[in-house]
């Protein structure tokens, strides 16, 4: 089974001069494997195409993709957008009393699955000219799980309620003050539980579109938890959101079971998705092409499968090389060689915020983590660093020091297309073959090269500003969430990519993360952020690791093992043995 897939975006097929047409062998035969379609875009047809790649590899713009696939699929085949667009082979089925949790990629699939569970999108069984009816999507599934989900589903009534994944969009869409539009939804009766679960009391009165990213987001979970309806599904419900709060939503979630709902999650967060999840779907495929979705494993296995890239019941390898974490020993210090950036006491004030950073240094070669809540100063401390603002007392004792830095909202500050973006910021060094191989190709920015910056989608703008702070030459590189849209595998090579340059160049890196799993693969040393949001904020000295992983997680109650074959952090649950020993003898962090 062959399919192909054209990006209409990179398609520009006046100014390549049809390369794809021409060099076609099918043109010689006097067919039409490759057409130009009514919108000027090329268009590949599936049954003439020989499946040769000559079209992949001639387009100058990366606009193609010919994709041999095994024709059991066939028989999987859920969704198709249009001819030459992206599959979706497989669904998940959910279950009463069980949070399942899908892994993948970014554009892998997960979103459209949860529009398929909700109802929203109605599958097509891959037939996108003569899509099938309800009855007949219903008796396709005869006699699997899926059928009963779907006779529920188009049939019988069952309410599904979803949580989208854009939480920036609902201002759009959902209009008035946060209480008004909460008490509109509750129909289980429970807004006062989860207002103080996830902190929003103090938002009732304010109006949707002057929200933060994080305060939508936890206003959006609770809309949707309050509805009441059989099945949930929430949409990366820890993006914009601190540790903190991603683990009470979590717990917020999984609180649903026992109502006997049926729960289904996607979410980039490892940490969270190990806490939050009894079963996992991992989605494997190739991005903006297709994707299919493995068979159920549990928690542990489907994510350690996801890391080692090898899906053992299916036979299935989607990725060459594991992820691995290394157990990092304690640092013997920070900065014990030769400090590059030193500070006093900091304080900074505004109207109703006050801020303190006690006095701190940092060597060269350090990876320095900054973790703590939403709104107590983290990214002042960092806009101090960089420049961008001035302490009210105190200073920055660091010489003639260049600092490069990425700011937290990137809306507005980048302009051009990206090689333009990248090469202003790299100069010479664009053309060299170690900046390719260390920023370019790691941070998989090549494919978007021709791309304007205005048309990138979140993910992709992460990366390009990421990308555009790390080819400055810069003393201090100083990155503000920088694993915000991305997912699990982004996230890590932005973190082996820091950590590279960083140590490769002799330089020091700052960054702001809440993603603990990240944190802990890219940090040597922390910096712990403590106090009342919106109110006061106290940022400690920078720290060994785990002196500062056990102060961070001791202040949230909660502890972390690590997985006995991959390594990665594991949140234990509430209670369990594990959790109970670790907080008797203080090792909140395990090494």
């Amino acid at each position: 089974m062959r399919i192909a897939v054209v990006d209409k975006e990179r398609c520009r097929p006046e100014k390549c001069d049809l390369v794809c047409i021409k060099f076609c062998p099918m043109v010689r035969t006097r067919k039409e494997a490759i057409r130009l379609g009514d919108d000027g875009k090329a268009y590949v047809s599936e049954l003439l195409c020989s499946g040769c790649g000559i079209c992949v590899r001639k387009c100058p713009y990366d606009a193609l993709r010919i994709v041999n696939l095994p024709d059991e699929l066939e028989s999987d085949h859920i969704h198709r957008f249009g001819p030459n667009q992206f599959t979706l082979y497989r669904l998940p089925v959910p279950r009463a009393d069980t949070v399942i949790g899908l892994l993948g990629r970014n554009a892998i699939g997960k979103s459209t699955v949860l529009n398929i569970l909700s109802g929203n999108l109605i599958p097509n069984l891959g037939n996108h000219v003569d899509p099938p009816t309800k009855e007949e999507i219903v008796e396709r599934f005869s006699g699997l799980l899926l059928h009963d989900y779907f006779e529920n589903l188009y049939e019988n009534g069952s309410k599904v309620v979803y949580k989208p994944q854009y939480v920036d969009q609902i201002p759009k869409v959902v209009e008035g003050r946060v209480g008004e539009v909460l008490e509109a939804r509750d129909e289980r009766g429970v807004i006062d539980e989860l207002s103080e679960a996830l902190e929003i009391g103090h938002l009732f009165d304010r109006e949707l579109d002057i929200l933060s990213g994080g305060e939508l987001q936890r206003v959006a979970i609770a809309a949707t938890i309050s509805r009441d309806a059989e099945t949930y599904l929430l949409d990366e419900p820890s993006s914009h959101l601190d540790i903190y709060q991603r683990i009470r939503v979590a717990q917020v979630i999984r609180g649903l079971l026992a109502h006997g709902k049926n729960v289904v999650v996607a979410e980039h967060d490892l940490a969270v998705l190990d806490y939050l999840s009894d079963d996992i779907f991992v989605l494997y495929g190739e991005p903006n092409v297709y994707g299919i979705v493995s068979n159920v494993h549990g928690v542990r296995e489907g994510i350690n499968i996801y890391i080692n890239g090898y899906i053992p019941d299916e036979n299935v390898r989607f990725r060459d090389q594991p992820i691995i974490f290394h157990v990092k020993p304690p640092t013997s210090g920070t900065g014990r060689s030769r400090p590059l950036i030193e500070w006093t006491q900091l304080q900074k004030a505004y109207d109703e915020f006050s801020l303190t950073i006690e006095a701190g240094h940092i060597g060269v070669g350090e990876v320095v983590g900054i973790l703590g809540k939403n709104g107590i100063g983290k990214t002042t401390f960092v806009r101090i660093l960089a420049g961008v603002e001035s302490a009210d007392e105190g200073a920055i004792l660091a010489g003639e020091v260049r600092v490069s830095y990425k700011p937290q909202y990137l809306s507005g500050t980048i302009e051009g297309n990206v090689e333009e973006v990248l090469r202003r910021a790299a100069g010479e060094k664009f053309l060299e073959s170690w900046f390719s191989a260390e920023v370019i190709e790691p941070l998989h920015v090549r494919h978007m090269l021709e791309k304007e910056v205005d048309v990138l989608s979140g993910g992709e703008l992460q990366r390009v500003a990421i990308a555009e702070c790390l080819s400055r030459d810069a003393d201090i590189y100083l990155l503000d969430e920088p694993s915000a849209y991305l997912d699990v595998e982004e996230r890590l090579a932005v973190a082996r990519a820091i950590r590279r340059i960083t140590k490769m160049n002799g330089v020091t890196a700052f960054v702001v993360e809440h993603d603990i799993v990240a944190q802990d693969f890219i940090a040597d040393s922390l910096m712990v952020f403590h106090g009342e949001a919106g109110r006061t904020g106290y940022g400690g000295t920078p720290m060994k690791l785990e002196e500062g992983m056990n102060t961070f997680l001791r202040d949230m109650d909660i502890t972390f093992r690590r997985d006995g074959d991959t390594k990665r952090p594991r949140v234990n649950k509430e209670a369990s043995r594990l959790d109970k020993e670790q907080k008797r003898t203080g090792r909140y962090y395990y090494v």
